[in-house]
């Protein structure tokens, strides 16, 4: 039979409801007003209260962030960082987890000692960036990619997570005649959806919102990325000091919040179409490495 409950418990409840709906509307009305900026002339925001619908609806601010070459190449080095960086970043973090997780691995003691060095100790942007250099990744694509291939964090997660695998899966594939490599993408991998679905997600939110190594490493404008482009307007009076293209942002009556906006629309719009369909993934991945096989 379903308890019945006391004046309390409806008293509290309702108190928790109501403080969790004001809390909710304060985090998510921020995301919205940007959201009707975004479609609403930016001339007509300039002028104050808009609060709930856009009051002059419009595309143009979507129209001139593709038409304007410097966004859309952002955009799609961004996405292809994002793709590319993520991909190889997971794969090259779980291989070397893989082989950690190995007790009979050799000199295993001092890789991890290696490993925590490296997490705590840095020597600081100009060692960086003298090291970047010196391989030359300076203002390539590569800059973007190579540096973040090891993610340290989440190589202890994987080691954490590989231990709890049984150990006779792999000496069953082994007794059939698989090697490692088969072993790695074919039985570890598949019963890793959890890991690799929590470090996709956070690696690639990492990849698609970073902006530091484009505005220290890259000097070539074809080269920044969509983030770096959005700090860029944020910190300028004109989104391009082109003249065509400050014309064709007046004969649109676009102003510099319309198109940060926009921008901002833009960036997140991706990870939360992703989100979705890694969540059930994600949340079994929270509790990774929080449990020692």
């Amino acid at each position: 039979m379903r308890k019945r409950r006391s004046k309390e418990d409806v008293i509290v409840d309702a108190v928790n409801y109501t403080l969790l709906t004001i809390i909710a509307l304060a985090m998510l009305y921020p995301f919205y007003y940007v959201l009707i900026a975004s479609l609403n002339l930016g001339s007509d925001t300039a002028r104050g209260g808009l609060y709930l619908l856009p009051r002059a609806f419009t595309w143009n601010n979507y129209a001139f962030f593709f038409k304007d070459p410097n966004w859309t190449n952002a955009f799609w080095i961004t996405i292809l960082r994002t793709v590319s960086g993520t991909l190889l970043s997971i794969v090259f973090t779980c291989v070397v987890a893989y082989g950690l997780s190995k007790p009979y691995l050799l000199f295993r003691k001092a890789y991890f000692l290696i490993i925590v060095i490296a997490m705590n100790v840095t020597g600081g942007l100009v060692a960086y960036y003298v090291v970047l250099r010196s391989i030359g990744l300076l203002n390539t694509f590569a800059v973007y990619i190579i540096p973040t291939m090891l993610n340290l964090f989440f190589l202890l997660i994987a080691v954490s997570f590989f231990r709890e695998i049984p150990e006779e899966l792999a000496e069953s594939a082994r007794m059939d005649g698989a090697s490692e490599t088969t072993i790695f993408a074919r039985i570890i991998m598949p019963v890793s959806l959890p890991l690799l679905a929590t470090m996709s997600l956070f690696i690639g939110s990492g990849q698609w919102n970073s902006w530091l190594d484009s505005a220290y490493f890259v000097q070539g404008q074809t080269l920044r990325t969509l983030s770096y482009r959005m700090i860029e307007v944020m910190n300028q009076t004109l989104v391009s000091s082109d003249t065509a293209a400050a014309q064709f942002m007046t004969n649109l009556q676009l102003t510099q919040f319309s198109v940060q906006a926009t921008a901002m629309i833009i960036s997140v719009f991706p990870i939360m179409c992703v989100y979705p369909f890694i969540q059930k993934y994600f949340v079994q991945g929270m509790m990774l490495g929080s449990v020692k096989g």
